[in-house]
């Protein structure tokens, strides 16, 4: 298969074209639009049809392997946290320890701290209700803590794991899940807090519509304890951590404890059964109804996952980053390349999920001619992708018109106060990326 540069490239391009198209355009499901570029892309580079099929069965199930289980456990507990109300808790808590006086700031905080388990669009409907409220109490606009809040969920939904995005990008990449976390969460700080001011100046000059649905939840009895919500959050968050950053000896020892619990799955199913124990009351068909909601949420995440990992492989199959590395200097773009790819990707189509996953597929190849084959570029790699993944939120978002609905912000102000936000945070988050590169 002998490819030129320039062939390359046009079918690089058409690929891309072919999922923002069908996935913007005509709101095809991304599985379907990523395993339709697989093969223009493979065709066009004159790729037999049973290379790129072999390609695509490799993809699809390398990153199975690697990802499933984490996919499906995150998005277990993030279910289960909604159901038993202890996001509720956790907010309702960060609160009362900020005061009605930093109303903003607390919607930023509790978006920053649920968003760690919870999806972006679930977090801000279960936290709608709670949102409504503190505005009302405050007597402030709630555009301005909506958009805090939707902005402290967006900052950790693009850097960290367990959502798929970042997961994803990991498994493509190949980066430590523990040392993402944490670093994630250090990259995803200033990116809440520009979120917070901006609402902050920017919501008192827009003009708002009440929406006049109000968000129905389903009622859950007596709310857990503090702590009781808090650590199925939390104990994943460390165990994960710990096993990351300690050295486990071969020979033995209680290190080797954390070589187990803080093995990513473990960790997660440890925080499902501590989220369970936030419940009371629990029935089979209970608990039956929760799982199976998890399981086919989760399923329509991995398809588009194991989709993207399916693209990376076949664009692997090409020698792409061979091709770029002798014509293009990569090398002076560095952590720049990812970041703009993720960025257009995101802008075009709307999915944030969708244009890390594909952007990691396509930067995999290059990973050593933009500089970045070590541990630590790669980790930082990820973090650019998740910065450019943020930007530009607008109509072809869905989470976009959640925050508009539930909120009942009208599209203008929406442009105005969120799609701005998400401007400044993605900037503001390579940014951090670029310092961290230089104190890693």
């Amino acid at each position: 298969m002998a490819t030129s540069f320039t062939q390359l490239i046009i079918c690089l391009f058409a690929g891309v074209a072919i999922i923002v198209l069908l996935t913007a355009r005509f709101h095809v499901h991304a599985f379907f639009a990523l395993l339709i570029a697989c093969f223009v892309v493979g065709l066009g580079v004159q790729m037999p049809f049973p290379a790129i099929m072999d390609a695509v069965k490799d993809g699809f199930g390398n990153i199975m392997r690697s990802l499933g289980l984490i996919i499906v456990l995150g998005t277990t507990l993030g279910i289960i946290l909604e159901h038993t109300g202890s996001t509720k808790v956790l907010a309702s808590y960060i609160l009362k320890l900020v005061g009605d006086r930093n109303a903003v700031l607390a919607m930023s905080i509790t978006g920053f701290i649920i968003g760690m388990p919870i999806f972006c669009d679930s977090g801000f409907i279960v936290l709608n209700g709670i949102n409504k409220s503190l505005a009302k109490r405050a007597g402030i606009s709630v555009a301005i803590t909506s958009v805090a809040l939707a902005t402290g969920l967006l900052s950790v939904h693009c850097l960290i794991p367990p959502h798929p995005g970042a997961t994803s990008a990991a498994g493509i990449i190949g980066v430590d899940m523990g040392k993402l976390i944490l670093i994630g969460i250090i990259a995803a700080l200033p990116s809440m807090l520009l979120g917070n001011l901006w609402a902050n100046y920017a919501g008192k000059r827009m003009e708002f519509i009440t929406a006049e649905e109000e968000v129905i939840t389903e009622a859950v009895g007596k709310p857990p304890s503090v702590i009781k919500s808090f650590l199925p959050v939390i104990v994943p968050i460390i165990l994960i951590a710990v096993r990351s950053f300690l050295t486990i000896e071969k020979s033995g020892g209680w290190l080797n404890i954390f070589s187990v619990l803080g093995e990513p799955a473990i960790a997660l199913a440890i925080g499902i059964l501590l989220a369970f124990n936030c419940g009371r009351n629990w029935t089979r068909s209970s608990v039956s109804k929760q799982l199976q909601e998890s399981a086919e949420k989760a399923g329509g995440i991995l398809v588009i996952i194991g989709a993207g990992g399916a693209f990376g492989a076949v664009l692997a199959a090409t020698k792409i980053g061979e091709q770029f590395s002798a014509v293009l200097p990569l090398n002076a773009l560095g952590l720049l390349f990812p970041f703009l790819i993720t960025l257009i990707l995101k802008t075009a189509q709307g999915s944030s999920t969708v244009a890390i996953i594909t952007a990691a597929s396509i930067v995999q190849p290059l990973l050593a001619a933009l500089g970045l084959e070590t541990d630590k570029g790669k980790l930082l790699c990820v973090l650019a992708m998740g910065a450019g993944s943020m930007i530009i939120s607008h109509a072809n978002d869905a989470y976009f018109w959640v925050i508009s609905k539930f909120a009942g912000i009208n599209m203008k102000s929406m442009l105005k106060i969120y799609s701005i936000a998400t401007l400044l945070m993605g900037l503001v988050t390579l940014l951090t990326v670029y310092l961290l590169s230089f104190i890693m």
